[in-house]
């Protein structure tokens, strides 16, 4: 009899995996492309939001506004000094001028100066107006900022009535950088060379010691300007305190699909200053109970304008651990390459904006029964493979002040047919455009209380591959809903949050936070998927209401739990706290 009873078990395994497998490839078109989980379950693709490179990740939510030191702190007030002048010659006490004749500048125009100048003019005019006349032009560069130029009167005959002043435009001697340690000195002498060329400004060099003050490389900075050995001359001296850089990151949620287990751990280990050059290396391992995954970056500053060039390399393996479809042996692998090249074009202290050019190469394969059968993803080759090679060309702009922050990014995504790329008859493939723009801004509404919004969206001109589709749901999009619910070719994310402060520490630099928010999102694909995309779908439209406790200690450690309610109802399995709108994140520096 118990021979029986393990040969009918052995049968009724086979069966049912006979029926998942016509469901997988019955429902292909649903696995990738789903606008909704569904009451009769599909088999998930555990490569379809794994391993997202940077480019495709969204904007990292900015840090509180902060308010900038103020310019004496940076660069203690001095006095300017005129250039030093002999007497003027052969000038009698009272004279009479016709022109002024000013020399030296690179600056001001005549017209500048004559409007200085034209009260005295063939008139009688003492000594005394005379060196007055010198001291306002003077004070026009000062006013200017240009404090240590000046002009003198140089020793002369008066002919024709013509009087010359000459100007001195000051310029910096030497630069030296005292204090660091690991940084290079090179590094902040070069960034504050862009900003002192002759002559000296000193609203653009406070405004070069702000960018640095703002450089997380940087604790602290002073400066002090110093006569030197020449007219016109000054030395400037920088004080740097340098930051740590190296940081050790431990995080955990419950961010990630439920097909491979939705509690993540993860550690991040970085240093911001490797060699010295200010290049900046990460690694990032990621686990759940069911994926694995590994992120390498390296980013290396190429000029003084804080333009870098970046290299990023991910790797991961994971299979579907989530019931019914774990007797299946789906597992999947993907990795990616991206290099970045990326460049400022305005930096004040306050705003920036960046243009830039990623390569990206991105390659997965998913197979199930053991590998033994390829798995049936919409865009893949027989094999199971998807290969994707896209040029992406972005623009990010950055405001900043002592009450708020502004971000928005821009980014034109084009998949090319080429370096053995996913080349099918039908879209989709490895050929596509796309344009996706992402928006964030943080506002200081009370001291500890924030205000954030964000907004994301994307937009395709054809069906894509999963891997560049865009997901709506979970932690980071719309909580009350089951990670990536919505997976599509285009998409509209909005969320408004409050962080209200309940409870303070001062002594221990502790905060607790309420965090009522709101969160929006919709999603379509693009005309040309089958019919059996549209079939039996419910909403493409996720609204949640929600709230949430945050915690944080000093720097070392932030603690967070949300309370998603979802007030439009999808079908689906509820078995995961994310499937029923609950998120907790645990971000801890140990060093």
């Amino acid at each position: 009899m118990s021979h029986d009873f393990l040969h009918l078990s052995r049968s009724y395994r086979y069966w049912y995996c006979l029926g998942l497998i016509a469901i997988a490839n019955l429902t292909q078109v649903e696995i990738l492309h789903a606008q909704v989980i569904n009451t009769t379950p599909t088999v998930p693709n555990p490569n379809i939001r794994e391993n997202q490179p940077p480019s495709t990740q969204p904007l990292p939510e900015p840090s509180p506004p902060s308010r900038l030191p103020p310019p004496e702190e940076l660069l203690p007030n001095i006095t300017p000094s005129s250039p030093e002048e002999a007497p003027p010659g052969e000038i009698p006490q009272t004279i009479v001028v016709k022109k002024f004749n000013v020399t030296g500048s690179t600056v001001f125009s005549p017209e500048d100066f004559a409007k200085i100048t034209e009260p005295y003019i063939k008139k009688p005019i003492t000594l005394a107006e005379l060196f007055q006349i010198r001291g306002l032009i003077t004070k026009l560069y000062v006013d200017k900022g240009y404090i240590t130029s000046g002009a003198f009167i140089p020793p002369q005959k008066l002919q024709a009535g013509v009087v010359e002043i000459r100007v001195i435009e000051g310029g910096l001697e030497d630069i030296k950088i005292t204090g660091t340690r690991r940084l290079n000195p090179g590094y902040v002498r070069s960034r504050i060379a862009i900003a002192t060329g002759k002559p000296l400004n000193r609203d653009r060099l406070l405004e070069a010691l702000q960018i640095l003050q703002l450089n997380p490389l940087i604790e602290n900075l002073t400066a002090e300007l110093a006569a030197g050995s020449s007219p016109g001359g000054s030395l400037l001296e920088i004080r740097v305190r340098e930051a740590l850089t190296f940081n050790t990151q431990l995080v955990l949620d419950n961010g990630r699909s439920p097909s491979v287990g939705s509690f993540r751990r993860q550690i991040q280990i970085s240093e911001a200053n490797l060699l010295g050059l200010g290049d900046d290396i990460n690694a990032i391992y990621t686990n759940t109970d069911g994926s694995n995954s590994l992120d390498l970056g390296y980013t290396l500053p190429i000029n003084a304008r804080n333009g870098t060039i970046a290299f990023n390399y991910g790797t991961s393996d994971s299979n579907v651990i989530e019931r019914p479809f774990n007797v299946l042996d789906i597992e999947s692998n993907s990795h990616y390459y991206e290099l970045t090249l990326r460049q400022p074009i305005v930096q004040t202290p306050t705003q920036e904006f960046a243009l830039g050019v990623t390569g990206t190469r991105r390659e997965s394969q998913a197979n199930y029964l053991e590998d033994k059968i390829a798995f049936p993803a919409l865009g893949a080759d027989n094999n199971g493979n998807t290969r994707v090679t896209a040029l992406r060309f972005f623009q990010d702009w950055t405001s900043r002040s002592s009450r708020d922050v502004f971000a928005l990014r821009s980014q034109f995504s084009i998949g090319l047919g080429a370096l053995d790329s996913t080349i099918n008859e039908t879209s989709p493939d490895s050929r596509f455009y796309t344009w996706r723009g992402q928006a964030q801004w943080v506002r200081l509404l009370a001291p500890d209380t924030l205000l954030l919004l964000r907004g994301d969206m994307q937009l395709a001109d054809r069906p894509l591959v999963a891997i560049e589709q865009i997901g709506l749901g979970g932690l980071e999009t719309v909580r009350g809903y089951r990670q990536d619910a919505l997976l599509t070719d285009n998409a509209i994310f909005a969320s408004a949050e409050i962080r209200v402060p309940i409870a303070r520490n001062q002594r221990n630099n502790t905060l607790l936070q309420l965090t009522p928010f709101l969160d929006f999102g919709t999603a379509w694909n693009r005309s040309g998927r089958p019919d059996s995309v549209n079939r039996d779908l419910g909403s493409n439209t996720l609204v949640s209401l929600g709230l949430g406790l945050r915690f944080q200690l000093q720097d070392r450690l932030t603690v967070r739990f949300d309370w998603g309610i979802p007030l439009i109802s999808i079908s689906g399995e509820k078995n995961s706290w994310q499937e029923n709108g609950l998120y907790f994140s645990i971000v801890g520096n140990p060093f």
